[in-house]
């Protein structure tokens, strides 16, 4: 028998609730207090726990690879562990609800970190919120799911993947209009505010022109 979802400890989300729609609602209403700079803002999002991984590994350190699409979407994937997906006393599978709900750490305590743009770091579901689409897929030891968010809602169930024996984490999104006319990212802005993190080796690959 699998534990009660009610006995796992919460650490930087709630895995009582997987989606939090008056939380989404305030991020929707403020793009200009929550991506602050537009998409790049996001990226950074997205970035920050790309870096987490990264400090946590026994390697010392980690990569991702980053890709703006010609289709004005952007993606990171990382090289860690996976996002915390686990089953339940139902025998149900649950996946850690970083996109839907709010990061504990961070949300309701804009002193708690900031971003390498000088900007408080909120979690991923800023990132959710604020995109057209979002989706995300991960690949875990214990197998490997994707599952697709529309201005943050999940329109999709945990989608089973075939696992390959790796583990690593792939979050593609679109900002949605709001966010876009905020400003646009570039490469060379990108790795210079990565920098902010050492153990974190990022690439990035410029799609756009084509």
């Amino acid at each position: 028998m699998n534990p009660s979802r009610a006995s796992w400890a919460n650490t930087t989300h709630d895995w009582s609730g997987l989606v939090d729609a008056g939380h989404l609602a305030r991020i929707r209403r403020s793009p200009e207090e929550f991506a602050p700079g537009g998409p790049q803002h996001l990226l950074l999002e997205v970035l920050a726990h790309a870096a987490d991984e990264a400090s946590s590994s026994s390697a010392g350190g980690g990569s991702c690879d980053v890709v703006l699409h010609a289709d004005g979407s952007l993606s990171v994937r990382d090289f860690g562990r996976g996002t915390d997906t686990r089953v339940d006393e139902h025998g149900r599978t649950v996946k850690k609800p970083v996109m839907a709900t709010k990061d504990l750490r961070f949300f309701d305590f804009p002193q708690a970190g900031t971003l390498p743009d000088g900007h408080p770091r909120r979690g991923m579901s800023v990132v959710a919120a604020l995109s057209d689409w979002l989706v995300h897929t991960n690949r875990r030891r214990n197998g490997a799911w994707t599952q697709r968010y529309e201005h943050g809602f999940p329109v999709t169930g945990l989608e089973p993947v075939e696992p390959d024996g790796t583990t690593w984490t792939l979050v593609r999104f679109r900002p949605d209009g709001a966010v876009r006319a905020l400003g646009a990212p570039t490469p060379g802005g990108l790795l210079r505010l990565a920098g902010a993190w050492p153990q974190l080796e990022v690439r990035v690959d410029d799609r756009r022109s084509a």
